[in-house]
């Protein structure tokens, strides 16, 4: 009887266990190597531009790479690159926007010396970059604040030159007579400057006349509460309903949000 003739074994092929060993090194290797990204996506992360306008930017020789000029599209840089545009270190992280609604009792700080609690306690599972409130709000006021990491927009929309206007929902210890509403109208002289706000009114439906909505663009510390003050008025509630735009429609107390595309297209066109 004749013995089947024994399979030899192929010394290119390993065993399965030895096969596995091997993919899980490379896979090691790999993963220690730096994530290469390309060109045209570190440029619009960095929000400058979207990645079809960046492309124009490289054709153009405006973006350099180590202070060389970009040759060409496609290339893939690393997160050590310096990536320079106009003279400016480009920064080529995934930008944010998160917009929440803060409850009571939060101060609006990166930390705090006494250890209160912070509104970035709130929001600290949103994403892995660091993200910075855009104006704040003081401890009792509640409300809408932005965070992002997008310095150009933090500047847009905190410069009083471009007037971003707030929507605030305050209610007074008293009800405000017509006479003191006017006042606050025509504008008032306070210890650092002349405050005009663009509109106020009583709440429609609020018989007593101690709820108002006021409309501002001023970003002046406790400004609201200054002008009622002025006035011999104080708040009792203060909630900021609307920040450039933007509203907490479907945004319950002390949650939080992504921006959408189209509402971070309208910011950047302020």
């Amino acid at each position: 009887m004749k013995k089947s003739p024994r399979k030899l074994k192929d010394p290119k092929k390993g065993s399965s266990s030895n096969v596995k060993a091997a993919e899980k090194a490379n896979a090691e290797v790999d993963s220690n190597k730096p994530k290469l990204v390309r060109l045209n996506k570190y440029i619009a992360d960095a929000g400058i531009c979207s990645r079809r306008e960046a492309d124009k930017l490289i054709d153009n020789g405006e973006i350099y790479i180590n202070g060389e000029i970009a040759s060409r599209q496609g290339i893939k840089v690393n997160p050590s690159d310096k990536i320079t545009y106009k003279g400016k270190l480009l920064k080529g992280e995934k930008l944010r926007y998160v917009l929440l609604n803060k409850p009571k009792g939060f101060i609006s700080t990166s930390d705090d010396p006494h250890d209160r609690k912070t509104v970035m306690q709130l929001i600290e599972k949103a994403c892995p970059e660091r993200i910075y409130s855009v104006g704040r709000l003081d401890r009792n006021t509640t409300g809408l604040i932005l965070f992002t990491n997008d310095g150009e927009l933090t500047t847009k929309l905190t410069h009083p030159s471009n007037g971003v206007k707030k929507l605030y929902h305050v209610v007074l210890d008293q009800p405000l007579s017509k006479n003191n509403l006017l006042r606050i109208m025509e504008g008032v002289e306070l210890e650092d400057g002349f405050i005009k706000p663009d509109n106020i009114n009583w709440v429609t439906d609020e018989v007593n006349k101690k709820h108002i909505g006021i409309e501002l663009h001023s970003g002046k510390n406790r400004i609201v509460r200054r002008l009622f003050e002025h006035v011999g008025h104080n708040v009792i509630k203060l909630d900021r309903v609307m920040f450039a735009g933007l509203t907490k429609k479907d945004l319950p107390r002390g949650r939080w949000r992504f921006l959408e595309e189209k509402e971070i297209n309208i910011l950047k066109m302020m």
